[in-house]
C-alpha cells in the first residue's frame, strides 16, 4: 500500500506540473471570467466549472509541452518532460487520454459544450502540430481561439443556462480582441528559448516596438474597458493605474527575471479585466 500510494502521489505531481505554470494564465482568469459573466449559479456548478477548465487546460498543456521539451529544457527545466518524470511516448498517450476524457465529458452536456472542446482541440492541433506557434500572428490567432473556447465552455457550465445572453457574448468578443493585442506579454521572458527553436514571436520580431505597443495597449484597453463596462471613477482610476504600471514595467524592466515578474502583474490585470462585466449585472464596481 505504501508503494502504491508513493506511485500515485508521484503521478499526481507529474500531472500537476503539466498545468501549474498556466494556472495564473488560464485557470484563474477563465474561472473569474465565467463567475462574473455567466454569472455563477451555484456552488456545484462552480466546482464542475473548475474541473472542466482544469481538465481542458491539462489537455492543452500536455500537447504543447510534448512539442516544446527542448524549449522547456532552457526556460522551464522542472516540467515533467525535461525533468525526466515522463517519457515522450507516455506524454503522447496521456495527451490522447485527456482528449478523450474532455470530449466525453463535454458531450455529456450536449453539443453546446462539445463544440468549445472541439474548437479548443483544433486550435491546439494547429498551434502545436502545424507550427502556428512559430509565428506571432498565427500564435495570437490560436490564443484567441483557445481563450474564447475556454470562456464559452466555462460560462455555459457555471451559469443557470447554457444559452449565453448579450452581456456574455459581448464579454467573450471583447476578451478575444484584448488577448490578440496583449498576449505577447507571455513571450518576453521566453525570448532565448524561442530563438533556440527558431520561433518568431512579437518580442523577437520587433524588440523595441513590441514593448512600446504593449505599454500603449495596456493603457488603452484599461481606459476603454473602464468606459465600456461603466465602472465607477475610483475603480477606473485604480484599474487604469494598474494597466499603466504593468505597461511601464514591461517597457522599462527588460531582464528575463523582470519580465517574469511583469507577467505576474499582467495576469493580475487580466483577472481584473474578466471581473468587469460583473458591474453591468450587479453595479458593484461603480465606486
Amino acid at each position: 500500500m505504501t508503494t502504491l500510494f508513493t506511485r500515485l502521489r508521484y503521478h499526481a505531481q507529474t500531472v500537476v506540473l503539466f498545468t501549474i505554470s498556466d494556472l495564473k494564465t488560464i485557470f484563474f482568469p477563465i474561472s473569474v471570467f465565467a463567475c462574473a459573466t455567466a454569472p455563477l449559479h451555484s456552488t456545484p456548478r462552480l466546482l464542475w466549472g473548475f474541473m472542466w477548465i482544469w481538465m481542458h487546460q491539462l489537455m492543452c498543456n500536455i500537447s504543447n509541452q510534448s512539442r516544446s521539451a527542448a524549449e522547456d529544457a532552457i526556460n522551464k527545466p522542472w516540467r515533467p518532460l525535461p525533468a525526466g518524470r515522463i517519457t515522450e511516448s507516455q506524454a503522447t498517450a496521456l495527451r490522447w487520454v485527456s482528449v478523450s476524457l474532455c470530449a466525453w465529458w463535454s458531450a455529456m452536456y450536449g453539443l453546446d459544450l462539445f463544440l468549445p472542446t472541439l474548437t479548443l482541440f483544433i486550435t491546439t492541433l494547429l498551434y502545436d502540430e502545424f507550427g502556428l506557434a512559430g509565428h506571432y500572428v498565427g500564435k495570437n490567432f490560436c490564443n484567441i481561439g483557445g481563450y474564447i473556447s475556454f470562456e464559452i465552455g466555462a460560462t455555459k457550465i457555471m451559469g443557470a443556462s447554457q444559452v449565453m445572453d448579450y452581456i456574455s457574448v459581448t464579454a467573450v468578443c471583447v476578451s478575444g480582441a484584448l488577448i490578440f493585442t496583449t498576449i505577447q506579454a507571455q513571450d518576453f521572458a521566453d525570448v532565448e528559448g524561442d530563438k533556440q527553436l527558431g520561433r518568431i514571436t512579437f518580442p523577437i520580431y520587433a524588440p523595441e516596438f513590441s514593448r512600446a505597443f504593449t505599454l500603449g495597449a495596456l493603457i488603452g484597453w484599461s481606459v476603454f474597458l473602464s468606459w465600456f463596462w461603466h465602472i465607477g471613477p475610483l475603480c477606473a482610476i485604480g484599474f487604469i493605474g494598474l494597466g499603466a504600471f504593468v505597461g511601464f514595467s514591461y517597457y522599462t524592466h527588460r531582464t528575463e527575471a523582470e519580465d517574469r515578474k511583469s507577467y505576474i502583474f499582467y495576469n493580475v490585470w487580466l483577472m481584473l479585466v474578466h471581473v468587469l462585466p460583473l458591474d453591468v449585472r450587479t453595479g458593484l464596481i461603480r465606486l
